[in-house]
C-alpha cells in the first residue's frame, strides 16, 4: 500500500494512483467527500516572464518525512478520514502535473479547510526545490532556483 505521502519521480505516480491509495484506506467507507488539489507547471512568472520548463528536486528522505508528518497531523482533524500529499520531481513542461494533495472526509465541510492547510504547509515545510527556465521580457533565456519564501514575499508585495 502507498504511504500517505512522498516524493516520486515524474511518471511513477499518477492521479489514478492517488485515488487508489485513498480507496485502499480501511476507513474510506466513512468518507463522503474527497477534495483534490493538483498543482501544475505555470507558464508565466509573477514578473510576467515566460516559463519554458521547470526542474523540481527534493531532499527526498526529509521531504518524505515532512509530508508524511503533515498528513498524519491533519488526519487528527474532526471528520477527516485520510490526507495524502504526493509531489513529483524531474523536468516538467508547462501544464504538467507537479503535486497531488487529497483530503477525504465524512462531509464536504470537513475537507476544504484541511486541503488548503495541507497545501500551504507542504509549500512552507517540505524541502522541495524549483528551478525555472524562463525567457525574460527582452527575450533572454535564463534559469534560476526559486525560493518559496522569496516568491511569496514578492506575491504579497504585488510585484
Amino acid at each position: 500500500m502507498t504511504k500517505h505521502a512522498g516524493v516520486h519521480e515524474k511518471g511513477t505516480f499518477t492521479l489514478a494512483d492517488l485515488m487508489n491509495a485513498l480507496r485502499a484506506n480501511p476507513d474510506f467507507h466513512k468518507a463522503g467527500a474527497v477534495a483534490l488539489f493538483v498543482g501544475v507547471a505555470r507558464g508565466e512568472t509573477t514578473e510576467k516572464e515566460t516559463v519554458e520548463k521547470l526542474e523540481l528536486e527534493a531532499y527526498a528522505e526529509k521531504a518524505d518525512a515532512v509530508l508524511e508528518s503533515i498528513c498524519r497531523d491533519l488526519m487528527t482533524k474532526p471528520g477527516i478520514v485520510d490526507v495524502q500529499i504526493h509531489h513529483l520531481v524531474g523536468t516538467f513542461e508547462i501544464g504538467e502535473e507537479l503535486v497531488y494533495v487529497a483530503v477525504a472526509g465524512g462531509h464536504r465541510q470537513n475537507v476544504f479547510r484541511v486541503l488548503e492547510e495541507a497545501v500551504e504547509r507542504y509549500k512552507h515545510e517540505a524541502p522541495i526545490f524549483k528551478k525555472e527556465h524562463v525567457i525574460d521580457k527582452v527575450g533572454k533565456r535564463k534559469a534560476y532556483w526559486v525560493s518559496e519564501q522569496e516568491h511569496q514575499s514578492t506575491c504579497k508585495e504585488g510585484v
